[in-house]
């Protein structure tokens, strides 16, 4: 069932899951002390937060987390701050918050908090391509695996499951509900930097972001690692 139409005013909320900052980023230990795995979790984290907090079209942003950095960031760019089902992993966090946000009749836009490139620019234009009425939006990542972005209206409508292949079973979870999936190709957002693959495909084009800045910068400790760590790509 699609639906073309697209709405001037709807209730949007931003949601943004944040793991505790010790559990940062575990898939770079290869390549990055405990200390450099946390300071990179913290620069997208605060990259993300300036791209939803200057984007048009948003009633808020709520962060899931009970990790205390986060929750100072978050305060500091105006987010509202929610801890349930913050320890239930990324699926478990997103799927408390729309429960919540579905009892107000809202929609909801989750993007995780490791996307650095994102800009007010791209949220907008996601919120432009998702239509009215009951419908599922979905940016995949860059490689057609994981769900880099998903907009749900209503918040619930479809049972989440994230993680490195959810792309595809999300797109089912919406054709179950009778919905044909608005599917964005981003670059910005398919980008996040959770393997080594990841971080060496985000290196490749400098950026305006902080974390471009961190990894740069610290380049002496991510560098020296055999080209075929990075095959992947």
């Amino acid at each position: 069932m699609a639906n073309n139409r697209r709405s001037p005013q709807r209730d949007i909320w931003a949601v943004i899951p944040v793991k505790e900052t010790v559990l940062a980023k575990q898939r770079l230990a290869c390549l990055l002390s405990t200390r450099m795995r946390q300071e990179l979790a913290g620069a997208m984290f605060q990259d993300v937060m300036q791209a939803f907090a200057a984007a048009p079209g948003l009633a808020g942003v709520v962060v899931v987390t009970i990790d205390s950095a986060a929750t100072e960031n978050a305060l500091r760019w105006g987010a509202e701050v929610w801890t349930d089902g913050a320890r239930d992993g990324h699926t478990g966090a997103v799927t408390a918050a729309a429960r919540r946000l579905a009892s107000n009749g809202s929609t909801m836009l989750t993007m995780p908090g490791d996307v650095p490139r994102v800009s007010p620019a791209d949220i907008a234009h996601l919120l432009q391509a998702h239509p009215a009425g009951p419908a599922f939006t979905i940016v995949p990542a860059w490689d057609e695996r994981g769900s880099n972005a998903i907009l749900c209206s209503p918040a619930d409508l479809v049972s989440f499951r994230f993680g490195p292949d959810s792309f595809f079973p999300h797109l089912a979870a919406a054709r179950d509900r009778g919905l044909e999936p608005t599917v964005v190709r981003n670059d910005a957002i398919a980008l996040d930097i959770d393997e080594p693959a990841e971080l060496a495909k985000f290196m490749e084009e400098h950026s305006n972001t902080r974390t471009w800045a961190l990894l740069d910068r610290c380049r002496a400790e991510w560098d020296k690692t055999p080209a075929a760590v990075f095959d992947a790509r």
